[in-house]
Formats: C-alpha cells, structure tokens, sequence
C-alpha cells in the first residue's frame, strides 16, 4: 500500500502539447467569437445534456461535433461526456444500456436516435482503476474515469478536445483546438509516438481527418506514422475494418486512399492497394469507384461497404482468376478460386464481415453472366437479387476501359425495354447445347424378391 501511495503522489502526469495544468490556462470561448447555436444539436443530445445536468452532473456536447459546426458542417452524431459514472447515466435515463468492454459507455435512446455518453477518463498510467496496457504501449483496456482537464489530455487531437455547454453556449478548449482548427492544423495532444503507440488506429484517424477536414496535419503528428505503420498489425482486425470503412464513408475515400499509401498505412491493410493504384488499367478502376462512393456520400444516398471493397480488390480477383485459367482450370471454377484466395488472403489482415464478404462474393460472381447475351440467361440474371449491383459494377468496369462500353449500353437498354424488345435484342446463342444426362436403367427386380 505505502508504494502504491509513493506512485500516486510522484507520477508523472500524461504528457500534453501545451500547457493544461491549471484553469488558467484552459480557454471559454463565448457564443459571440464562435456562433455555434445550440438549436444546431439534435434534439436527443440536448434532452441528454439537460437530463444529466437537472441531476447535479456536468455535461457536454464533446469531440468531432463541436469541430464539424465551427467548420460549417453537419455533425453525423453528437456525442457526450460527463462526469457522471456509467451507472449513475443509466439511473438518469430509463431508455439507456451500459455498452463496452475496453472503455464502458451509456447508450441513452430518444426514438430513433442515440446518443453515447462516456464518463470524463483519467490517466491510465497508474494503479488506481480497470487499465491494462500490452508491451507495446498499446491501451488494452481503460476503464479509468477522471476529471474534465484530465479527459481533454485523453483526447487524441486537440480539434477533438473541444466541450459545448449548450446551457451558455460556451466551449471549454483545453488545448488550443479552436485556433489549431482556424489555422487549419490537426494537431496531436502529447507525444505522438507515444500516443500512437498506445492506439495505433490513431494513425488511420490522423489521415482520415485531415483528408475529410482539409486540415494539414502537423509536422510532429506527421513525422512518425511510416515507422510505426507496423504496429497496426496488433490491433484486432474488427477495430481496423470499422475504421476503414469509417476512411472510405467519409465521402473523401479518393483523398484518403493517396494520403493512406502516402504514409506508408497500405501495406496488410488492403492488399497490394499501392500496386492496384499503380496499374493503369487498376488505377482508372478505383479511381471511378471511389469517386462514385464519395459523390454517394456526399449526396446523402445509401452507400454499400460489400460493393465498395469488392471494388477495391477486384483486380487482385482478376490476377487470381487468370493464374488458375493458366493452371487449367475452367473459367468459372477458376474465378470461384480466385474469389476464395483473395477473401482468405484478406480475412488475414482486415476483419471484412461475413455478410459483406458473401455479398462481394455473388457481385464478382454474376459478372461473366453479363457477357452472356443470348437465350434464356439475360432474363434470369435480370431477376436476381443482386443484379442492381452486379450492374454497377459492369459499369465501372466499361468506365475503366476494362470491357467494351457497348456492353454496359446493351444492359442499360436491356433493363428498360419492354417484352417484345428484349427479345429482339438477344444475340444468337453459339455455345454447344449440353447433351442430356442418360438416365441409368434399374435393375429389373429378382423373380424370387
């Protein structure tokens, strides 16, 4: 006990970029230089904070949402920090559940709408709370509440250490986040080898954000990421597929697929990514379809994860594909090979979920059906379930110049002609007709059965 009270009153405090140690350095920006109005959070997370404050708590609108309104931009969500533990949120709001296992968090439900509210965290250095950290520097586990300044010290950039009182619409900026926003910086709190080290999904953060905000990351935040690019090898595969998808649903994925080989973050993630943006034929192919997803996002239209990284590994399924055509295989047993090949090889590296990878799995598939115009088989590959985004990706792949145009324009007109006119647009049916299979005779039943 006497060392654990020796380590408490002499260890170190967390590192900072600036200086946060005392109030007087912690800066409240008034409604009038800032101008974010709290009419501009959504109804869930000011009955939250409204909720937690008539209880005695202190309570924030926190993080990314503060950031995106003094960029003149929509928040996706509004999350919220207090000093009020898990369970006392929980007691707060009836419609609410205690979620997380490396950090416990409150999910509170308004209808349709949910926001998360973290308690403030305190430094996971000591032996006081629920923490584990690996050899590595890696957090493991940080169930560790604190103060509000020791929360903002958590944070990992300073645009994100920002806190709304929509009470007095006033932020609380610990570390100067507001002026690193309007010099259009994002810059890390602490030592950032330190930082990442701890998290480094931090490193796909940094890039995202600066991509998604335009904001120039800084020097000292910038300079370690290619050495350390392999500690992201020890960070668990479902933490670096919701990130990836976080990166490539930014509505910025073409900015952030350049910054990702940039920093040197490709290598195990998406295989060989650095290769595909390298080839002409590849590079032309996912330039289009990074533009297609951004123009989605950014429109406000549905956005699916499976047809988004079938995309992006398609010509390693291409490459698979012809090495098995050339080992003799058969074409569709070959790309069936192919498909399985690339799914495991990235299973290895990028936690890709079952349903998404199925669904990549049947898009690849359909595409030699396209190339089959005659017959019956047109108006069966028009019924199935899939076709909407086998199509799409025909039509990425006429783009590229990968197939001819003339193809994707037959299916077009294809899909909007009328009975009649379907059928006099089918091409004659050269493949040699299947013998029928002869059916075996059964033996004649024994005189004495």
């Amino acid at each position: 006990m006497i060392k654990k009270l020796l380590q408490r009153v002499f260890r170190k405090p967390a590192p900072t970029s600036r200086k946060a140690s005392n109030d007087s350095a912690v800066l409240r920006i008034p409604f009038k230089q800032h101008q974010i109005q709290r009419q501009l959070l959504s109804p869930a997370a000011l009955k939250t904070i409204e909720g937690l404050q008539k209880a005695g708590f202190e309570a924030y609108v926190v993080g990314g949402a503060v950031r995106d309104l003094l960029l003149k931009q929509r928040p996706k969500d509004f999350d919220v920090a207090t000093n009020a533990t898990p369970e006392q949120v929980h007691r707060v709001f009836r419609r609410s559940r205690i979620i997380g296992r490396r950090f416990r968090l409150v999910h509170v439900m308004f209808g349709d709408e949910t926001v998360e509210v973290s308690t403030f965290r305190g430094s996971h250095l000591g032996d006081d709370g629920d923490a584990k950290i690996a050899d590595s520097g890696r957090i493991l586990r940080d169930n560790v509440f604190g103060s509000h300044e020791e929360d903002a010290v958590r944070r990992d950039f300073t645009a994100n250490a920002l806190y709304y009182n929509p009470a007095n619409e006033e932020i609380i900026d610990f570390h100067h986040g507001v002026a690193d926003i309007r010099a259009g910086v994002l810059r890390m709190i602490g030592d950032p080898v330190t930082r990442y080290r701890e998290d480094p999904v931090r490193m796909l953060r940094a890039v995202r954000l600066s991509a998604k905000l335009g904001l120039k990351l800084d020097t000292d935040t910038e300079a370690p990421i290619p050495e350390l690019a392999d500690a992201l090898k020890d960070v668990p595969e479902s933490r670096l597929f919701d990130e990836m998808l976080k990166l490539f649903l930014s509505g910025h994925a073409l900015e952030s697929a350049h910054a990702l080989r940039q920093h040197g973050l490709h290598h195990g993630l998406l295989p060989l990514l650095d290769v595909v943006l390298e080839q002409p034929m590849g590079a032309r192919f996912v330039t289009l379809a990074l533009q297609n997803t951004d123009e989605r996002v950014l429109a406000d239209k549905p956005v699916s994860p499976a047809f988004l990284f079938a995309t992006l590994l398609w010509h390693e399924v291409l490459a698979a594909w012809q090495k098995y055509e050339n080992l003799g295989e058969r074409s569709i047993p070959a790309l069936h090979l192919a498909m399985t090949d690339v799914c495991d090889q990235q299973a290895e590296k990028l936690a890709i979920h079952k349903r998404f990878s199925s669904t990549m799995k049947e898009i690849w598939g359909l595409q030699p059906r396209f190339e089959q115009r005659a017959g019956k088989r047109p108006f069966s590959l028009i019924e199935h379930p899939r076709y909407r985004a086998g199509y799409d990706f025909l039509l990425l792949r006429c783009a590229s110049g990968e197939l001819p145009e003339e193809l994707g324009e037959w299916w077009t007109d294809f899909a909007e002609a009328n009975g009649e006119a379907r059928q006099a647009m089918l091409q004659p049916d050269t493949e040699p007709r299947k013998r029928p299979r002869r059916r075996r005779r059964k033996p004649a039943a024994s005189a004495g059965a």
